[in-house]
């Protein structure tokens, strides 16, 4: 299944290391990031679910659910929460869907038959509040992620949901940002009475809106 930006994310009842889910029942309100594991007690996983547990704490602060997957049972998944807690020092502290029927994976596109036809790829789905498709980054198995990215792309996200605004490359919480091409300059004047630098007619910049 090809899931596109803007679609609802798939709805679904799988088992987890926390009982079972109801993915959009368990999402509530809240945005949630659902990201997907080749396998369990493999190294490059092992780095990745303690630093999403290290940084757990600044999803939270965002409204912001996390949740994994891995085609295994969750007792091999309960087992492995030993080993990265020892290696990285910190304990898995959120769920891990033990899709070993493959149905989430297949649900979500996370099988890439030409990588392998058994394991997932290392997938990112980010789904806001309305259930709704806002990211997807897929990464070859070999490659670890960088949440902290993730972090500032959802930040981006729920900025320019509340302003008529972008964010330029590298931008991060707290500096400048674009006014949207959409929004005319009367209509900015209302909206940012401070005013803004017209480097380009295109290009507007401001300081970030509270």
């Amino acid at each position: 299944m090809s899931i596109r930006l803007g679609d609802t994310a798939p709805d679904f009842t799988q088992n987890s290391t926390e009982g079972e889910i109801r993915f959009h029942e368990w999402l509530g309100d809240s945005w949630g990031v659902l990201f997907s594991h080749p396998k369990v007690f493999t190294p490059v996983c092992t780095t990745e679910l303690g630093e999403v547990s290290r940084l757990k704490a600044e999803f939270d602060q965002r409204g912001v659910k996390v949740l994994a997957l891995s085609v295994d049972e969750s007792a091999d998944q309960k087992k492995w929460e030993d080993d990265i807690e020892e290696t990285q020092g910190h304990r898995v502290n959120f769920p891990m869907i033990a899709d070993a029927d493959r149905k989430v994976s297949d649900l979500y596109g996370m099988i890439h038959p030409n990588a392998s036809d058994t394991l997932t790829v290392r997938t990112v789905f980010v789904i806001d509040a309305n259930k709704k498709v806002r990211l997807t980054l897929t990464y070859p198995a070999s490659t670890g992620r960088n949440f902290e990215e993730i972090l500032r792309v959802i930040d981006s996200m729920k900025l320019t949901d509340s302003h008529k605004v972008a964010t330029p490359v590298n931008w991060r919480k707290g500096e400048d940002v674009i006014i949207v091409p959409a929004l005319s300059d009367e209509e900015a004047k209302k909206r940012f009475p401070g005013g803004w630098e017209t480097k380009k007619p295109y290009l507007r910049m401001l300081p970030q809106p509270e």
